[in-house]
């Protein structure tokens, strides 16, 4: 049952990843179009991309972990936190990640790193202080398969694809904007239209996949720590905890929320808050556990 599911989110991710990939394409070949540069469109969104890739990529565990105002966490302060990450390292087999505390009484955690031998996994002083041995070692191993699945580099390539899609969409509208008000607009009527219609939504559209498969890779990382620990039950009753505290973590922003095991900023209800949130629903992820 465990490996039908990993081996099930898996294939929804990259179907996600490559619908992405596409769609920032489509943008720069529609401003090829309307700006008269043709297929030097798909060049440049793609030139402006690799600078922030690159950044994104060597510096951005820096980042998250200076946002999160996170220390390290020595073995003699925090022997059970240290053992239990270097323990399920050695089960997933990679090199145990640098550890480091949160000083938050909300629990909660992340992983960060562009690779398995770059990364860290930072825990809540809180998750520390309010789970058991097992939840603990559950929430450890959803984080370490974030790092073995290379889901921290993965959704860098997806926040940078989601930059790309907000600058593509402001260079058509104002590219529209300059030829309009000059009277030479290239293209087609209908490729205009097109063109300005997709890059007004297509910011929205690019949040909601990333939105999407985050969700899908909390899914898959939570079947892969089960896998690691051999024991569901350890990770739902974290989630359940987790679920019950209703403790914002105060480092938390909007830019880093999709990191956590859990959305760390308070819940917005809705119709439409699934779609927008960065996680799963906990009661979907606890029934799944419950049924591997």
């Amino acid at each position: 049952m465990i490996y039908e599911r990993i081996s099930e989110n898996r294939n929804k991710s990259l179907a996600l990843a490559f619908f992405f990939v596409l769609f920032v394409c489509l943008l720069g070949w529609l401003f090829g179009q309307i700006s008269g540069f043709g297929y030097f469109g798909v060049a440049l969104a793609a030139a402006i991309a690799l600078p922030i890739c690159l950044a994104e990529y060597y510096w951005g565990d820096r980042v998250a972990l200076s946002i999160a105002r996170a220390t390290p966490a020595t073995k003699r302060e925090y022997p059970h936190l240290v053992n239990s990450v270097e323990g399920l390292a050695i089960a997933a087999g990679i090199p145990a990640p640098k550890v480091y505390i949160i000083d938050d009484t909300a629990i909660n955690a992340f992983a960060t790193g562009r690779d398995p031998q770059h990364a860290s996994i930072a825990v809540t002083k809180g998750a520390v202080q309010k789970l058991k041995r097992a939840e603990l070692e559950g929430v450890i191993g959803h984080e370490m398969a974030h790092i073995g699945n290379r889901d921290t580099r993965f959704m860098v390539l997806v926040v940078v694809m989601v930059a790309i899609t907000a600058l593509v969409s402001d260079m058509i509208i104002r590219s529209q904007f300059w030829h309009g008000r000059h009277g030479d607009n290239k293209g087609s009527a209908a490729i205009v239209v097109a063109a300005v219609a997709l890059a007004a939504l297509s910011p929205i559209i690019a949040q909601l996949v990333k939105f999407a498969i985050s969700r899908r890779r909390e899914f898959l990382a939570d079947a892969e720590g089960a896998r690691l620990t051999r024991y569901p039950d350890g990770l739902a009753a974290a989630l359940q905890k987790i679920a019950a505290d209703k403790e914002p973590l105060e480092v938390a922003n909007k830019a880093t929320a999709h990191m956590y095991i859990a959305n760390p900023l308070k819940d917005y209800s809705g119709a439409l808050d699934g779609l927008f949130s960065t996680h799963p629903p906990i009661q979907e992820r606890i029934k799944a556990l419950r049924a591997m």
